[in-house]
C-alpha cells in the first residue's frame, strides 16, 4: 500500500504542477475554455449539450445526464494553454456520449453498484473477518471489486477523451507549437491520476483477499 499511495501522492502533485504552470500561460488565440468545448462540439455536429460554468477548482467534469459540460471557474473563463486542453478533454467526453462509446456506457452502468462497493464493501469484510463469518467476507470484497472494475474500465475512457481533444486541438490549430505540448502535458498528468486510482484499487482489494487467506 505504501508505494501506492507514494506514487497516487506524486500523480496528485503533477496534476496540479502542470495545471498551475500552463494555467498561467495565455495562448496565442486568445480561446478560452468554455469557447475550445464549443469549438469542438460544433466540429463534432453536437448541439445538445450545454457548457456551464460552476464552483472550484479542477472541479471539470461532463454530466451525461443533463448532457452538459461543467467548467471550473478557471477554466471557463480562462484563454490559459491549460483551460484549452482540460475543456476540449470534457468535450471528449460529450463525443463519446454522442457516439455511444462502449466504454462509457459501461462505465455509466457500474456506477451505481460502485458507489454500494465503496461505502460498505471494505467494512463489510472487515466485519467479516472479525466475526470469522465468510459469507460476509466475501461479500464485501465482491462489492469492493466492483470498484477495482469501476477504474480499470474508466482508463481507456479517459484515454480516449484526451486523444480526442488532443486530435481536434492540434488538428484545428486551438494550440500550436509548445502549447499543444503544455496541453498534453496537463492532460497525460491527469491520466496518470487514474492509474494511480486503479493501483490503489487493486492494492486494496489484494490487501483483502490476503488478510481473509490468512484468517483462514
Amino acid at each position: 500500500m505504501i508505494p501506492v499511495f507514494i506514487f497516487a501522492l506524486i500523480c496528485q502533485m503533477r496534476v496540479k504542477s502542470s495545471f498551475n504552470k500552463y494555467s498561467r500561460i495565455r495562448n496565442a488565440r486568445g480561446m478560452t475554455g468554455a469557447d475550445a468545448a464549443y469549438r469542438l462540439l460544433q466540429l463534432n455536429g453536437i448541439t445538445d449539450v450545454k457548457i456551464k460554468r460552476i464552483p472550484g477548482n479542477l472541479t471539470d467534469h461532463y454530466n451525461p445526464k443533463t448532457k452538459e459540460i461543467c467548467l471550473s471557474e478557471n477554466v471557463f473563463d480562462s484563454a490559459s494553454i491549460a483551460a484549452v486542453g482540460i475543456a476540449c478533454h470534457e468535450a471528449g467526453h460529450a463525443c463519446q456520449h454522442a457516439s455511444q462509446y462502449f466504454p462509457l456506457k459501461l462505465r455509466n452502468l457500474v456506477i451505481p453498484l460502485t458507489r454500494f462497493g465503496s461505502a460498505l464493501g471494505v467494512p463489510l469484510a472487515l466485519l467479516g473477518i472479525f466475526f470469522t463469518f465468510d459469507p460476509l467476507i466475501y461479500i464485501g470484497i465482491g462489492l469492493y471489486g466492483a470498484v477495482a472494475v469501476f477504474q480499470l474500465i474508466t482508463l481507456p475512457v479517459e484515454f480516449n477523451a484526451s486523444a480526442r481533444a488532443l486530435r481536434v486541438i492540434d488538428q484545428n490549430g486551438f494550440l500550436t507549437g509548445e502549447e499543444y505540448k503544455g496541453a498534453k502535458n496537463v492532460l497525460t498528468a491527469a491520466a496518470l491520476t487514474y492509474v494511480a486510482a486503479l493501483a490503489s484499487a487493486l492494492a486494496t482489494l489484494l490487501r483483502l483477499l490476503l488478510v481473509a487467506n490468512r484468517r483462514r
